[in-house]
């Protein structure tokens, strides 16, 4: 980012019921350029960032607002240290900025497919694709389930790293959720929502879209999705060993 670029960027910091140190306003500022570096040439224009203290639970309420060309993302997040806070909301943010920016078709799928930046979901075995429209038009989700074998593990993958994305959600893992709970989850999301996914789209593009919405559900309601998963889970067959 240029000189000139961070003098046209308006960062706007408010604090309640806490007085910021140079530092720590230092530390916010920076914060938001370095996100500005690593969005490369895309206008952000106001940023605004409110800490708020809170004396009943003893720590931050951090909110980052950033006002974008026709739409405003918001990050917020708490902590006793403000600056742990700030970060995850930038993290959330990025994500956020990123997927505003394949909008807006700066950045298109087939450019990414072009210059092999996207790495396609590459099930192994390949589905067989009659079975799981014809498991979609039975209403059986056991079959659906099985002929998508193939996709499990690197779902097992791409999930694992996804929910980097979501600190609290990723700290649950292993405390009663686990990353096997979030494929089911997404194949069970593929399954009700077949009859949606677009025409032109790869398969293994189209179930990459269900990650993000299936996280979201679970960590707004978690007793009632795990119960919904574990509900088709149990009617689903093992898989037969390979011979």
């Amino acid at each position: 980012m240029k000189a000139n670029e961070k003098e046209t960027m308006r960062i706007q910091l408010d604090a309640h019921h806490y007085r910021l140190s140079p530092q720590e306003e230092a530390q916010l500022r920076e914060g938001v350029l370095d996100l500005a570096r690593r969005l490369g040439e895309f206008p952000i224009h106001d940023v605004r960032v409110l800490i708020e203290y809170n004396q009943r639970s003893n720590d931050f309420s951090v909110k980052v607002t950033l006002i974008l060309p026709g739409e405003t993302l918001v990050g917020n997040d708490h902590d006793p240290v403000i600056h742990a806070a700030f970060e995850r909301c930038l993290m959330g943010l990025e994500e956020n900025i990123r997927a505003y920016k394949d909008r807006l078709g700066q950045v298109p799928q087939r450019q990414k497919q072009q210059k092999g930046t996207l790495q396609e979901l590459e099930p192994n075995p390949p589905p067989d694709l009659t079975a799981v429209e014809q498991a979609v038009s039975d209403g059986d989700y056991a079959a659906f389930r099985l002929a998508l074998f193939g996709y499990e593990e690197p779902l097992r993958k791409r999930i694992g790293r996804w929910i980097e994305r979501y600190p609290d959600l990723a700290a649950r893992i292993g405390k009663g959720l686990e990353v096997a709970d979030l494929v089911e989850g997404v194949l069970l999301s593929a399954f009700e929502e077949y009859d949606k996914r677009p025409p032109d789209e790869r398969f293994g593009e189209w179930l990459e879209s269900l990650i993000d919405p299936t996280i979201k559900a679970i960590q707004a309601h978690p007793e009632e999705e795990l119960e919904n998963i574990n509900l088709v889970r149990s009617a689903i067959p093992a898989p037969r060993p390979s011979t």
